[in-house]
């Protein structure tokens, strides 16, 4: 076990997957069916901070439409099995991804706490051989708020102390995060945080007190001096 260093929580869209471009297709294939193209500007801009569920409530919203609950369970189940259909086709983790997992896996409990989809995130770390390394999955729909609640991390954090048996503090636990929703849930939560510039600028991760170009570009010693 690390000295200073307790433990690791990767968001996972943006951070371990390049899967962000994947979601933003299948979510304009699914609102095109409804007669709504979704622009690019405008998923990044307004909608990728939220878990599925949020983002067609917001767009909803947006559009000054009136969709009942069961009518966006129903769009949130046609975006995912777009989803699975392009996933299906290929590799979709980052550049040096895997290789910083397994790295940090073996020097700390590691989890996910992400909005996306569970099954989406176990197909992809089962695919890569990650899957054993995580002590905890926090996935979409398992806090009643999604991120930029605190909620995700909250919970994240409670099944790794579980997991380890031991009490963790928090301001030695790292977040590592993409957007400027997910390190608010991450701040909110009170763990240190660590931004990756691979959907937004360092401009735009606002908290993050470390920013690298992605995994790739991190190591354990960068988070040691994190935290000390």
């Amino acid at each position: 076990m690390s000295s200073a260093l307790q433990a690791i929580v990767f968001d996972f869209d943006g951070v371990i997957a390049d899967s962000e471009p994947l979601h933003l297709k299948a979510f304009q294939q699914a609102l095109a069916e409804e007669g709504i193209a979704l622009e690019r500007e405008d998923y990044f801009a307004r909608y990728l901070g939220y878990d599925d569920v949020g983002a067609f409530g917001a767009v909803a919203r947006d559009n000054g439409l009136a969709w009942s609950d069961r009518h966006i369970t129903a769009l949130v189940a046609r975006k995912a099995h777009k989803m699975q259909t392009m996933l299906a086709a290929g590799e979709v983790l980052f550049p040096g991804a895997a290789a910083f997992v397994r790295a940090a896996a073996a020097e700390v409990p590691v989890a996910i706490a992400s909005g996306a989809l569970r099954h989406e995130i176990v197909q992809i770390v089962e695919a890569a051989g990650l899957d054993e390394l995580f002590a905890a999955i926090i996935a979409s729909g398992d806090t009643p708020h999604s991120k930029p609640s605190p909620a995700p991390y909250l919970l994240a954090f409670e099944q790794l102390q579980q997991a380890t048996g031991r009490m963790l503090d928090r301001t030695r636990c790292v977040a590592i995060e993409d957007s400027v929703w997910g390190l608010e849930s991450a701040r909110g939560a009170g763990l240190r945080c660590v931004g990756v510039t691979t959907s937004y600028p360092a401009a735009e991760l606002t908290g993050a007190e470390l920013i690298v170009d992605g995994l790739r570009s991190l190591t354990i010693p960068m988070l040691e001096d994190l935290v000390q």
